[in-house]
């Protein structure tokens, strides 16, 4: 027999109570989302990106930053050790092998366009300039093992092979290939570091190849990879995914320094784009002549 002060029917009460509050507590809990330190562009786009996704879920996850930044086979390494549960990267066969692709572009395809970095006086090379066969005619530097200098090659054009990436800046400068060509991004700030360098960035030209970069998650975790792209979707929906693109500082740095609607495209074969890749689904993808 039961020796308290209560009666028996509020002794069950209490305990009903205690159940739930302990269920609710259960169901509320946030659950732990380990993800890379850091803070370049990239890293910040991508947590905030992710943070939005996971904020639309009933669900409940915590983005925790606790993860030293570390080479891209280190990550992934990690990640199918469950020593984290999130990486971003530049999807490729190999890594949708290896590891679980939310397939909805981070950045919405932007990191797949390209301008021309180029010397100072050399515009005239690049005027008449309209197709791939036409670009053939000017040289490129590029890293010697990027995954760009690939897709160039691929395509038959004049690639320059460089081993280091400072390198690149001078040998421009120095007349060793006519053009460096760098993601939509990345040459304005690129030229503030070498300002004794005579370097400038080509009026006309748009480079373009599919280059999705995706969430990853480990190939078993079947459940968090629904919920990121659950979450992504009902953000495209509500308006709230463009809304942070195009807030996004580098975003508009981009939109604002690069007149990309006013630009030539010129497509380029990317031979290790994967097959599942959704290129049919255009509300994934930005259009550089949407821009207002």
């Amino acid at each position: 027999m039961l020796q308290t002060g209560k009666p028996l029917g509020a002794q069950h009460a209490t305990l009903v109570l205690i159940f739930f509050l302990a269920c609710l507590s259960l169901e509320t809990s946030a659950k732990d989302l380990r993800v890379v330190q850091g803070d370049n562009s990239i890293e910040t786009y991508a947590r905030g990106l992710l943070t939005l996704a996971l904020s639309k879920l009933p669900e409940k996850y915590e983005v925790q930053q606790t993860i030293p930044s570390n080479s891209e086979e280190r990550m992934v390494s990690m990640l199918i050790d469950n020593q984290l549960e999130v990486v971003w990267y530049a999807t490729t066969n190999d890594l949708e092998e290896r590891l679980l692709p939310i397939r909805i572009p981070i950045y919405r395809g932007l990191l797949g366009y390209r301008i021309l970095m180029i010397k100072k006086g050399t515009q005239h090379k690049f005027d008449g300039i309209k197709t791939k066969e036409d670009l053939k005619r000017v040289s490129l530097g590029q890293g010697r093992f990027w995954a760009d200098t690939n897709v160039l090659t691929a395509n038959n054009l004049n690639v320059v092979k460089v081993l280091k990436y400072e390198g690149l800046f001078y040998m421009l400068d120095g007349d060793r290939f006519d053009a460096f060509p760098r993601g939509v991004h990345e040459p304005f700030a690129e030229m503030q570091r070498y300002p004794k360098l005579a370097l400038d960035v080509e009026q006309n030209l748009l480079v373009s190849y599919t280059n999705p970069f995706y969430f990853f998650v480990n190939k078993n975790n079947h459940k968090l990879a629904q919920d990121i792209e659950r979450g992504l979707r009902i953000a495209i929906e509500d308006g709230s995914y463009d809304k942070y693109f195009f807030n996004d500082p580098t975003v508009k740095d981009v939109i604002n320094k690069a007149n990309l609607k006013n630009r030539r495209i010129i497509h380029l074969d990317n031979p290790s784009l994967p097959k599942n890749t959704p290129l049919d689904d255009k509300s994934l993808w930005f259009d550089p002549y949407s821009i207002e």
